[in-house]
């Protein structure tokens, strides 16, 4: 855990500090904190199988690879499989696929930078036809609230063209459009935050708990930028996300699962992969 850390927490991309000022307060404070409280939450997920981003993205990857007939590789932006070794194993000629619907350059482009520009790079598939419809397939009936929670970004990311709360409000729109629904029948939030900046708001914790006291009987939370179950989705939001609605006087919360191996997920995911 500490090592995963050390290499994500320490990409210029993600932390945009100078380096001189970062390194010594992550090597000095985050990394001898953060490990611990880290590894608490991934005990409250972890399965038989092991973590469920990576079983849930190996699962895809394998999927993919029967439905296209091509060689697929995954690979994890930090930690094992690597990028490198990934890459090692295709042919020289091949296609990358960020699994980040949304374009941000702390995540996407991070991934350029490992894989270089020689690759043809797909940067987003926010409107993706196939996306939208496979996320409306995760909502089987109708809540009284539908949160749609994405990972947060900093806000001076935003305000210096970052094209990703953008991307974020467009799948929102168009999957309430898919799922039939009025402006006052979702809310669009932001989750995930760390350290002392300003975040995008609205904050999920918040909004459910907002929630919470307003005595709403059910509140479904879908996550669409997310295309596998992970900490983010599984601890943040069906276990602390819960807590926090039914602490401050909710009725029910249900976690929509994420994309994870749809058939309809695959399906889209073949034609975003293909170029189609």
């Amino acid at each position: 855990m500490r090592a995963y850390l050390a290499e994500f927490l320490a990409d210029p991309r993600v932390v945009e500090l100078p380096r001189w000022l970062w390194l010594p307060i992550l090597h000095g404070v985050v990394l001898r904190r953060r490990p611990a409280q880290s590894a608490h939450k991934y005990a409250k997920v972890w399965t038989p199988e092991g973590s469920p981003l990576a079983v849930h993205t190996a699962k895809q990857a394998q999927l993919l690879r029967e439905a296209t007939g091509l060689p697929v590789e995954y690979a994890m932006r930090y930690g094992e499989p690597s990028i490198a070794s990934a890459l090692h194993k295709l042919p020289a000629k091949v296609r990358v696929v960020p699994l980040y619907p949304q374009y941000a350059r702390s995540t996407t482009e991070s991934i350029r930078d490992v894989v270089g520009t020689k690759a043809e790079f797909v940067e987003q598939f926010h409107d993706h036809p196939g996306y939208i419809a496979a996320l409306a397939a995760l909502v089987r009936d109708r809540a009284d609230a539908l949160v749609m929670s994405f990972h947060g970004l900093p806000q001076r990311a935003v305000e210096r063209g970052d094209p990703y709360r953008a991307q974020c409000e467009r799948t929102a729109r168009l999957l309430a459009e898919a799922l039939q629904l009025k402006p006052g029948e979702y809310r669009i939030t932001f989750q995930s935050r760390f350290g002392p900046a300003r975040w995008l708001q609205p904050y999920t914790a918040e909004v459910l708990a907002e929630l919470g006291a307003a005595r709403t009987r059910r509140v479904d939370v879908i996550c669409p930028g997310f295309v596998a179950d992970c900490l983010e989705t599984l601890e943040e939001i069906a276990i602390e996300g819960k807590k926090i609605f039914l602490d401050a006087g909710g009725g029910e919360l249900r976690a929509l699962p994420c994309l994870n191996e749809s058939p309809r997920w695959i399906a889209a995911l073949k034609e975003i992969a293909l170029g189609r």
